[in-house]
């Protein structure tokens, strides 16, 4: 019994772990957590697993070295971009701020907002990282 338990365990935190690195968005953070724990703790474990999952599935990975290295570099506007709301990772910039892709790398862009530079997803404009 005690085996098997143990067996089981391993190979939930086995999925749980390729599970959680593979997912990229909340909801399947949330689906893959609550299949790990439905496995290895039935009902309250699907439960507590798709809560962690979808912490998980928020999780934003930080962009190459590269990238950040090309949005410090890169020239400012001649115009300075002011917006009233604050820039926080993980929230999209607002429709008025110009976002330029990054050449070697579309998976990003950036922009500079209230003299901050910010890293962001181009297709949702959500915020990766801000540049200090």
């Amino acid at each position: 019994m005690h085996l098997k338990l143990i067996a089981g365990a391993a190979a939930a935190v086995s999925l749980m772990s390729s599970i959680a690195f593979a997912q990229s968005s909340t909801v399947n953070g949330a689906a893959g957590g609550a299949i790990t724990g439905a496995i290895v703790g039935g009902p309250a474990g699907a439960a507590i697993g798709g809560v962690a999952g979808a912490v998980v599935g928020t999780a934003i990975d930080p962009p190459p070295q590269k990238v950040v290295t090309y949005v410090r570099e890169a020239p400012a506007p001649s115009t300075r971009v002011v917006v009233k709301e604050k820039v926080v990772v993980g929230q999209p910039l607002p429709e008025t701020v110009v976002v330029t892709p990054i050449p070697d790398d579309p998976t990003y862009a950036y922009a500079i907002v209230n003299d901050e530079r910010v890293i962001v997803e181009p297709s949702s404009r959500k915020v990766i990282q801000v540049i200090k």
